[in-house]
């Protein structure tokens, strides 16, 4: 259940540093794992999580989120010889065989297929080459610096690597994607093919544990289980990553209980909450300072009180003043670690003084 937090402090500057923990105490099979909050992004525990690794089929998340973002679910896709007869998982296509590019990212998700993503990327991209580099440039842009891509599967290659980070990045990018999201919760989806149409979900998250909404498998021999998997309980959505665990299943269970048994999501500031009203002396006028955006972080009960927040308001602000037009920022610190910075703004329409005002003021 939400909380707020009312009062504000304002405290010095602090070093930024780190303030999460790994799971020793949980007896994890895996050694590169990560939980994070999906909404804010906020690492609650991890171990090598910037340990570059083979992820296996947990590369179709973004091979996915590149599909949604520029092609269009209708689409008929004509399947031809690039995409027959691909190594390890299919959803065994036909050539000439027509399919939605609905119907093949259902089967790229759900079953993991191999061929499906060969299609896709043909489809979406010039060719599989000019999909990867799209795959590339979305990793960088959202801050998975140390992904690189070498196909849209999957399948061992020397340098197609990513992080348990990099991986909970991705998906966290990914599930603002609304229909994202609907593929990845769904556990079962009919293609209407003469055959091979019925997929079943492989991701066992979705049966398994409460509140599971997503996830994706991945295995080779060189990269061990791979697993993503999110679940949500009490407005709190968390993902889990786990690299090359052997029982990758329990490892996520285990790491997501540990977040909802010791984390809430507490409401730091609303969204146009009033942080504070300022004097102005250009006209002796007073504006009144909302928060931008609202910010919720999960947060455990000991850490409630370490929560600090700093005001900065811009120096010598003067009219005319827009509305929503930014006049300072905030910071939020935890333990004296800055955990958000987000803008401050106008809560209304502050007109400049005429000549005739001013002198008006100067007499009362």
């Amino acid at each position: 259940m939400k909380k707020r937090l009312i009062s504000l402090f304002i405290v010095s500057f602090f070093i930024i540093s780190g303030n999460f923990t790994n799971a020793e105490g949980l007896s994890l099979s895996g050694n590169n794992y990560i939980l994070m909050d999906a909404n804010s992004g906020r690492v609650i525990i991890e171990k090598n999580s910037n340990e570059k690794m083979a992820m296996a089929s947990t590369t179709k998340i973004m091979t996915a989120l590149i599909a949604l973002e520029e092609g269009n679910l209708k689409d008929k896709i004509t399947i031809d010889d690039r995409s027959i007869d691909i190594e390890g998982s299919s959803i065994y296509l036909k050539k000439n065989e027509v399919l939605s590019l609905k119907d093949l990212l259902y089967g790229l998700m759900l079953r993991s297929g191999n061929d499906s993503s060969i299609a896709i990327a043909n489809h979406i991209g010039k060719d599989v080459d000019d999909f990867v580099n799209k795959m590339n440039s979305k990793a960088k842009s959202i801050g998975a610096l140390n992904t690189n891509f070498e196909n849209p599967h999957g399948l061992s290659e020397k340098n197609h690597y990513s992080t348990a980070y990099d991986l909970a990045l991705i998906t966290k990018e990914a599930l603002k994607n609304e229909h994202f999201k609907q593929i990845f919760k769904s556990k079962i989806y009919n293609a209407n093919r003469e055959k091979n149409g019925y997929f079943v979900n492989k991701n066992k998250t979705l049966w398994e544990y409460e509140g599971g909404n997503g996830g994706k498998t991945g295995y080779t021999t060189s990269s061990g289980r791979c697993l993503v998997s999110t679940a949500q309980r009490n407005g709190m959505n968390l993902i889990a990553v786990s690299l090359g665990a052997s029982d990758w299943f329990n490892d996520n269970y285990k790491l997501m209980d540990y977040g909802f048994e010791n984390f809430k999501p507490y409401i730091i500031y609303d969204n146009n909450q009033l942080i504070k009203k300022i004097d102005i002396e250009d006209g002796n006028k007073t504006i009144y300072a909302l928060a931008n955006n609202e910010f919720v972080y999960p947060l455990s009960d000991e850490e409630r009180k370490d929560i600090k927040i700093k005001l900065e308001i811009d120096k010598n602000i003067k009219t005319p003043i827009e509305k929503g037009q930014k006049i300072g920022v905030i910071e939020t610190y935890l333990e004296g670690v800055l955990i958000k910075k987000e803008n401050v703004i106008s809560k209304d329409i502050v007109k400049k003084d005429n000549i005739i005002q001013k002198i008006l003021e100067e007499i009362k």
